[in-house]
């Protein structure tokens, strides 16, 4: 039981600072300017959906994907792995950007949900964990983990406003950088792995 709940809440955690909540608040924020909170929360539900459906697809039929294009999980991880860090390293040194779409704009699934929540860099690590995760209750357990990280994105979009207030811009944008850090770990992890796995192989 405690390995389930241990594995349950890594799993959870990795998607969660995968989905660079801080940043897509900060973004969220920053084009959702003049938008009333129901105007917002009608936004953030569809956010939601877009990321949740998008990511089940990929953390479920990632084996399905490699085996199609002949592509193994090793180089997969070192590759992605390099994507994931130069995307944390970007979003430790870059600021969000601030441009403001029109309200008639739905920027719900583009650019919200995907590049800004789900980016290359995501799509890449969560092929990889789908793929790494073969036994069918931990899947099973794993898209639980999943669907609970995107409902936290979305109740941190949801409470938009309130984070605004509490932290401000310059909290926002430490809060981005330290999810950059933990990515950047993440991205170590997974290409040392690769290599590791890649060089064992005879």
């Amino acid at each position: 039981m405690n390995n389930t709940f241990s594995f349950f809440i890594s799993v959870w955690l990795k998607f969660f600072f995968l989905f660079t909540p801080f940043f897509a608040l900060s973004m969220f924020l920053s084009m959702t300017k003049g938008y009333t909170e129901i105007q917002r929360r009608r936004l953030t539900l569809r956010i939601s959906s877009a990321v949740g459906v998008s990511c089940l697809m990929l953390f479920l039929f990632g084996n399905v994907i490699f085996s199609l294009f002949g592509i193994t999980l090793d180089s997969f991880r070192v590759g992605a792995g390099a994507l994931l860090f130069l995307s944390a390293v970007a979003l430790v040194q870059a600021n969000p950007a601030t441009s403001k779409p029109s309200l008639e704009e739905d920027i719900a699934v583009v650019p919200l949900a995907m590049p800004i929540i789900v980016g290359p860099a995501t799509i890449g690590t969560l092929l990889v964990l789908g793929a790494e995760i073969t036994d069918p209750v931990r899947k099973s357990i794993g898209c639980l983990a999943l669907l609970l990280a995107v409902i936290s994105v979305g109740t941190i979009l949801i409470l938009a406003s309130s984070f605004e207030r509490a932290v401000g811009k310059r909290g926002l944008n430490v809060l981005s950088k330290v999810s950059g850090l933990i990515l950047a770990a993440l991205a170590a992890q997974m290409i040392l792995l690769g290599v590791q796995h890649f060089f064992s192989v005879k």
